[in-house]
């Protein structure tokens, strides 16, 4: 059904309450007329009763409603009938025909309405000849111009008020539409920063102890202290995992740099951890950060650091990682270097461009390509068979 505002019904009800008053007025305006000029006539009671009787239909009419109804049919012709009685007994109730013209336009569809209107005219202008006594051309005309102009102002009103009533259900729809998109969109954002936090955090963690206790599986009976040794290591990260997990649930800053110190400090953290006899992770700056850093600047490059280095932990069989941030006035710039066995981007399996084919050594870089794509950065992989790999995630800050 077509939503009706507040506006529109109060401006419905204000035009209602006019046209009763003016037919209560013309009504009685009729009365006084014919009573001054035909007080003792032999019509006097009937017109005097009519007149009673159409005011008393008159005033059912709202507490029927406006919808064509057969009660509301009934008691419109019952009022037609009485005004068309009065018009016969005594031309002057004639002008009453306006404020019925809006109670029939009101009740019924156009079709309907305009034969009513035309009939309503048509008594009109034969009363109102009665009166004049010859065919005055005004009498002819003005009517029926009268008429003409408020069927047309009424109909034209009601489907401006119809196709307005439709635009606004266009409105809330698509608006309805566009909150359910706007939540689907938002699920679906929501579950890929799930997806990258729980790459970045307990993925690699699960990764890294399912390493150790391999390792140690392998050592027990032969080297039972370095067994024990990977067990403890084990042990910590999954104890560093259940604080990631914890603030990750909260949606709180990483463990690392929540702790304080800064990014710098929160990157040293992760290379140590990482650190393993097999592996050496350095970090080195250019430059020295802003001071404070964005918050998303600073948990966006600790979890690119560390998808990097499961990437290299998983995939590159390096001894040697480099982290390297450089700070300019204008970027930020995290690099990413190792010396492990490569790759080559133009020709690997099933990849078609070198995007592809880096995205082709685990699912880190998608994640590192997502977050540098939210605040506006950019990724660079650089790789060759034998002479390891070098990524550099750059991203823009407001200029010192």
């Amino acid at each position: 059904m077509p939503t009706v505002t507040v506006p529109e019904r109060d401006d419905t009800r204000a035009l209602t309450v006019v046209m009763h008053t003016a037919f209560f007025v013309l009504l009685a305006a009729s009365v006084a007329r014919y009573l001054a000029r035909h007080a003792g006539g032999p019509h006097t009671p009937w017109v005097l009763a009519l007149s009673a009787l159409l005011a008393a239909l008159y005033v059912l009419g709202p507490a029927l409603g406006t919808r064509p109804t057969p009660r509301r049919l009934t008691w419109l012709g019952l009022v037609v009938a009485a005004w068309a009685l009065l018009v016969v007994l005594a031309p002057s109730f004639a002008w009453c025909a306006v404020p019925l013209f809006y109670t029939g336009l009101r009740t019924l569809p156009p079709r309907a309405a305009v034969p009513l209107v035309a009939l309503l005219t048509a008594l009109t202008v034969v009363a109102q000849l009665g009166l004049a006594g010859w065919p005055d051309p005004n009498v002819l005309l003005a009517p029926p111009a009268v008429a003409a102009v408020a069927t047309t102002v009424f109909v034209v009103m009601q489907r401006q008020a119809a196709r307005r009533d439709a635009l606004i259900d266009d409105l809330v729809r698509t608006r309805r539409e566009l909150a359910a998109t706007e939540r689907r969109e938002g699920t679906l954002a929501e579950r890929e920063r799930l997806a990258r936090e729980i790459h970045d955090t307990l993925a690699q963690g699960l990764s890294s102890q399912r390493m150790l206790l391999q390792a140690a599986d392998r050592l027990w009976d032969t080297a039972p202290g370095t067994a024990r040794d990977h067990v403890r290591t084990a042990a910590a990260i999954a104890e560093r995992s259940l604080a990631e997990a914890r603030r990750f649930v909260h949606d709180l800053t990483p463990a690392d740099l929540a702790e304080g110190g800064g990014l710098l400090q929160a990157l040293r953290a992760v290379a140590e951890r990482e650190t393993t006899p097999a592996l050496t992770v350095r970090v080195h700056t250019e430059g020295s950060p802003p001071d404070p850093l964005p918050a998303p600047v600073e948990s966006a490059l600790l979890r690119i650091a560390q998808g990097a280095l499961a990437n290299v932990r998983e995939h590159a069989a390096a001894t040697t990682v480099t982290l390297t941030l450089t700070c300019l006035d204008d970027q930020i710039v995290l690099d990413v270097t190792d010396d492990g066995r490569g790759f080559d981007p133009r020709t690997p399996a099933g990849a078609a461009s070198p995007a592809a084919a880096a995205d082709a050594r685990g699912h880190g870089l998608p994640a590192i390509r997502a977050r540098l794509r939210q605040l506006g950065g950019t990724l660079t992989v650089e790789s060759a068979p034998g002479e390891g790999t070098a990524l550099s995630a750059a991203i823009p800050l407001e200029p010192r």
